[in-house]
């Protein structure tokens, strides 16, 4: 028996791994942080036999409650993902399982490794209506990417989209394959009619060098990108820096950022209602594009989520704060469950792959209805 975390995104400790019953574990900190929930192994074990795999550490990760109705992620090929039974005792985490084959994989959600990252951006430049930016180079020298869909116009509204600011909320990633694909798919009306009114600027991974490190939250040297953007530089996070540079550019009249949650079942946003400029306009955009989204997708409710900020007393460090009050637009944060939609649970797969790469594509119906609205 033998397990293996040293690959892209890969993270975990093993502690004792002598008897396939008692194998013990521990999730390794981000670097330079003590955030730490994301894990991604390899276990080469006897196919038929069942394996208790235990986190000792899971009680101090950065979000317990997140383990609470939580089912890990297993694969033979990396492809097709399934729950497997975990259990949570308020201290530690047990994986239990009994592989059908020689290897296979765990993981916290299901990853999006650095190669498919690069995959999607050289598929998506290949369309006449995307451009390939380089903003710059992160901290480990990654690169930063931004597609830019539609033809820049004055006439256009500008749309910023972005993802995994923080590397181990894959699902961002997954959701933005099915919004590129839908917004580069010349044959839908949708996509259409929405790249005659806008422009769109997308940054598909915010945070490429967590992303390849294993870590839950944090870029290379321990930065929280999604609390820097009220001062970003080039020492501690390059990344938010070159966005927000790029955007002070082009202007921003909606933006749209993508994250998961690990706690709460269900899909929904995070409006600026606590900035100090918010007022009848902001939550009129907000209400119309709730509400188309409502429309297109049983995924999405507006039932569950965050409290929202009283009057002023937003996060100014936080993206959908700090940019919504910068650009008087729309702003939102998106999230989506580690666990499953509790309104229409699946229990062999829970929140997948699919459903994230669907909604990517449904959010495209609800910008449609607020973009003749954004200016």
């Amino acid at each position: 028996m033998h397990i293996n975390a040293n690959f892209d995104s890969g993270n975990i400790d093993v502690i004792k791994a002598d008897s396939a019953d008692d194998i013990r574990l521990a999730i390794r900190k981000d670097h330079q942080s003590d955030f730490y929930q994301w894990f991604h192994f390899k276990l080469f074990g006897e196919a038929g036999e069942e394996h208790v795999m235990t986190i000792e550490n899971a009680a101090g990760a950065a979000y317990p409650d997140g383990w609470k109705g939580y089912q890990a992620l297993a694969s033979y090929d990396r492809e097709t993902w399934f729950r497997v039974p975990t259990d949570y005792d308020g201290k530690e985490l047990t994986i239990r399982h009994t592989p059908e084959q020689e290897s296979v994989f765990y993981a916290y959600f299901i990853p999006y490794s650095y190669e498919r990252h690069q995959d999607l951006i050289q598929s998506a430049q290949q369309s006449v209506d995307c451009y390939h930016e380089l903003l710059g180079e992160t901290l480990d020298g990654r690169e930063l990417n931004l597609l830019v869909i539609g033809e820049p116009a004055a006439h256009k509204n500008t749309i910023w989209v972005t993802a995994r600011q923080h590397p181990g909320e894959t699902m961002a990633e997954w959701f933005m394959e099915g919004f590129i694909a839908r917004l580069l798919d010349d044959e839908d009306g949708v996509a259409r009619k929405l790249l005659e009114q806008n422009v769109f600027y997308v940054v598909p991974n915010m945070n490429p060098d967590g992303s390849a490190r294993g870590h839950l939250r944090t870029n290379a040297v321990g930065t929280n990108l999604n609390r820097e953007w009220a001062e970003p530089s080039l020492e501690k996070s390059p990344e938010v820096f070159y966005v927000l540079k790029r955007m002070q550019e082009t202007g921003v009249d909606m933006f749209l950022d993508v994250h998961g949650d690990e706690a709460l079942p269900y899909n929904f946003v995070a409006g600026c209602e606590g900035i100090p400029s918010y007022d009848k306009r902001h939550e009129d955009l907000e209400d119309t594009f709730k509400a188309a989204l409502l429309a297109a997708t049983p995924e999405f409710q507006t039932q569950y989520g965050y409290e929202r900020d009283e009057p002023g007393k937003a996060n100014m460090t936080v993206a959908n704060s700090a940019v919504g009050e910068r650009f008087k637009c729309l702003s939102y944060t998106l999230e989506m469950p580690f666990k499953d939609n509790a309104d229409l649970p699946d229990e062999d797969f829970g929140w997948s792959t699919a459903r994230c790469q669907r909604l990517g594509e449904d959010v495209l119906t609800a910008m449609l209805a607020v973009s003749p609205k954004l200016r």
